[in-house]
């Protein structure tokens, strides 16, 4: 069985869990705090030397890091990887945009005003920029969800994944959403999907 070591608050981590959700697979998690460190001991580092979450572990004992290799990984050959090559090279245009010009400043406010890492006085005076930039990316993901309903290929899939990790929650990190319809829409629409689950879900304990 995969075994996921996560932080039920980190966007990055859902995204493996809603795509391992999504698919029906099966896996065991293991909880890591990273507010006490957990990811960097010597025996995690082992895993993961960049100390990060989420990493998985597959079936042959060898292990997977960053979250949109995984997804990725874990979605090749499903209905959540686009079949055709133009598809798949949007997906994964989006997919380096989450992480580019959306994560660095939606995810990481959030981190800092809800997760509990903390507003420090040099952080209060990056918040502006950091609010300017989310928005920025905000209203590009607006613009083009104004016009279609999915990221690619007119379907859901690992792009809108991607991106509604840390959207649907960016509103914990101080960003003002009534701005944007066509995103509120999309969040809705990826929320009452048959398999979905909140951010905080985990699977049932392995017995």
């Amino acid at each position: 069985m995969l075994r996921l070591y996560d932080f039920l608050d980190s966007g990055n981590g859902y995204k493996v869990r809603l795509v391992l959700r999504t698919l029906g697979i099966p896996f065991e998690l293991i909880e890591c705090d990273i507010l006490k460190g957990e990811t960097r001991t010597p025996d995690f580092l082992k895993r993961n030397p960049n100390g990060r979450i989420p990493t998985l572990e597959l079936e042959d004992g060898s292990f997977l890091a960053e979250s949109n290799a995984i997804a990725w990984y874990l979605a090749e050959g499903t209905d959540l990887a686009p079949a055709s090559r133009l598809d798949r090279a949007r997906t994964l245009q989006w997919m380096f945009f989450e992480q580019y010009s959306h994560e660095p400043y939606v995810a990481v406010l959030r981190a800092w005003k809800h997760v509990g890492f903390g507003l420090t006085p040099d952080r209060e005076q990056q918040v502006p920029e950091k609010l300017a930039k989310g928005n920025a990316a905000l209203a590009v993901m607006e613009q083009h969800l104004a016009r279609q309903p999915w990221f690619v290929g007119g379907r859901f899939g690992l792009a809108d994944i991607a991106l509604f990790a840390y959207t649907h929650v960016a509103h914990e990190g101080g960003f003002d959403m009534k701005p944007y319809p066509a995103i509120r829409n999309w969040i809705d629409r990826i929320a009452a999907m048959p398999r979905h689950v909140p951010i905080t879900w985990k699977p049932a304990k392995v017995a």
